[in-house]
Parts: structure tokens; sequence; C-alpha cells
């Protein structure tokens, strides 16, 4: 696992590839790709920065957690990036190419995921995977 499954480590992750990126520093090619998705969603900018990144966002106060939105972001990237599943490389460019904005794609597909992750954690099972393909492929009709 990349990030490990420690909250306070993953969100600190983010803040300091963010004053990385801020203070000009050389940053990993794993930061430059957190970096990519903070500079795409400047309303999170304050939350990175916070000095409590151990905050609780819960939808019942109508909030979105911004590192939960950002991580997602940066798992269709690894899944197009890898093409897995097999597909989802055609899917994402057929769709940035219906939008017409990558970011607007992304965020589509970020919603199959995340229901693909809600069911299989809901059920304690994987994800279904041919399930989840096949989500994707209707948002490109």
């Amino acid at each position: 696992m990349i990030f490990g499954e420690d909250r306070s480590e993953l969100r600190k992750m983010y803040a300091d590839a963010w004053r990385k990126h801020c203070d000009k520093t050389p940053l990993s090619p794993l930061e430059a790709q957190i970096v990519a998705v903070i500079e795409w969603h400047p309303e999170y900018h304050d939350d990175v920065t916070s000095d409590d990144l151990d905050k609780d966002y819960t939808p019942e106060g109508g909030q979105t957690n911004p590192f939960l939105h950002m991580g997602l972001h940066l798992g269709i990237r690894e899944q197009v990036s890898t093409n897995r599943p097999p597909g989802i490389q055609a899917i994402f460019t057929r769709l940035a190419a219906k939008t017409g904005d990558p970011h607007v794609a992304e965020h589509q597909m970020i919603d199959c995921l995340a229901a693909a992750l809600w069911e299989a954690q809901s059920s304690n099972s994987a994800p279904d995977e041919r399930k989840y393909v096949e989500q994707l492929h209707r948002l490109t009709r």
C-alpha cells in the first residue's frame, strides 16, 4: 500500500507535498501527483494547510472529506495509468473527450469508484470489478 493506513500519516503526506510545492522544493513523483490533484481543488487548500489535519468531515454536517476526494482522484489516475481494470484507459479517454475536461471525467469516474468501494465495504467483500467497469462504460454513452 502506497500510503499506509494511518489517517494522520496520509493527511500529513498531502500537507507536506503541498508545503514543498509552495516552497518550490523538489517533489518526489508521488508528491507531484498529490500536488497536481490539490492544484485542481483550490477549495481544499485551507484543509491541506490547516493546523488541524485530524479534523473529521461528516456527511451529516454536509461536508465532503477533501482527503478522501483527492485520494479517489489519485486512485482513478493510478487505474488509468496501469489500465487496471482492463479497459479503463480507453473509458477515460472517451469520457474526457465527451466532457471536454479530464477533471470532469475523473469526477464522474470517482462517483463510480466510490460506489463500488462503498458497496464492497458494506458487503464485506472485494469490489465487483465487472460491475464497476459496466458503470464506467455507461458514462461514455
